[in-house]
């Protein structure tokens, strides 16, 4: 099966454990269809470019999947019925990805140079 990867933005009101939840909720979509779930990722609060239905900030999930199609149509079908999901993208990607994502490689960067100059 295809790897995917699916980043999904919540609203800012959203507490911490109910974008957990959500992710839960999403993940059990793909298991449910025949996919098996290889990593996900909470990228946290995060500043948008610009304002999306009235948010400035929104909180990030990442979901890389070994899924069918027919797991991926239902889960993005979900995506965009959700009201709390703000914007949401799945790529189609060649194999599995190692270790952690680029973006929380960089802010564990960013934390290890604050701690440094501390």
């Amino acid at each position: 099966m295809p790897i995917y990867e699916t980043v999904f933005m919540t609203r800012q009101d959203l507490a911490e454990n109910q974008v957990k939840d959500l992710t839960d909720a999403f993940i059990k979509i793909l298991t449910d269809n025949g996919g098996k779930v290889l990593k996900t990722e909470q990228w946290g609060l995060r500043t948008l470019a610009y304002r999306i239905n009235k948010n400035k900030k929104a909180h990030y999930a990442l979901i890389e999947s070994d899924a069918p199609a027919a797991a991926v149509i239902e889960l993005e079908r979900n995506l965009r019925l959700n009201e709390d999901v703000l914007r949401s993208l799945t790529v189609r990607r060649e194999k599995a990805s190692t270790g952690p994502s680029v973006i929380l490689e960089k802010s564990s960067r960013y934390d290890d140079k604050e701690k440094e100059a501390a």
